[in-house]
């Protein structure tokens, strides 16, 4: 089974064990409406385990999520770096979405496939979501996510091929 990570927990809000989140995802309400299935994952060892929401707010990049059984500022601020993660459904994105973690680490090529770079980052700035790629030997470069920049979107073989347009490089 694959995961998707919502956020890492960074903090505790307030006594009753809600939890402040990093956010990492851009579809909190259906992610975290009251009744969903969430894991808690420890990096330190490859643990999981499950819990159910039971209500959520948002603010700016955080997320507060209030879990079943996390009940008090202590247990919650024990989970301090856990990622917060649901098991990954292709069927919830609709034609042409992409999951921010599926675009991560896709070799970007230009129309003659040469090798640009690999996506290491999605940005999200208020016109439109964009991809930076990190060159071999130079610079990041940017690739906003729109139909005139990216021709194709292979996520089986890890692969983007972009319109390169003069100034982008």
């Amino acid at each position: 089974m694959d995961y998707l990570t919502l956020g890492t927990i960074v903090d505790s809000f307030g006594l009753d064990g809600t939890l402040k989140l990093y956010s990492t995802t851009n579809n909190q309400k259906l992610r975290y409406k009251k009744g969903a299935i969430v894991f808690l994952f420890n990096q330190k060892d490859n643990s999981r385990t499950q819990f159910i929401v039971n209500g959520f707010r948002s603010s700016g990049k955080f997320d507060f999520v209030k879990l079943d059984s996390i009940n008090d500022k202590t247990k919650a601020d024990s989970l301090k770096g856990f990622e917060l993660q649901v098991e990954k459904n292709s069927t919830d994105l609709k034609v042409g979405y992409y999951f921010y973690s599926d675009l991560r680490g896709c070799v970007v090529v230009d129309q003659n496939n040469n090798e640009l770079g690999i996506v290491n980052e999605i940005e999200e700035f208020p016109a439109q979501l964009t991809l930076r790629v990190k060159r071999k030997n130079g610079k990041d470069f940017f690739v906003p996510f729109i139909k005139q920049f990216i021709l194709s979107v292979d996520i089986r073989n890890k692969k983007i091929t972009i319109n390169v347009i003069e100034g982008m490089l």
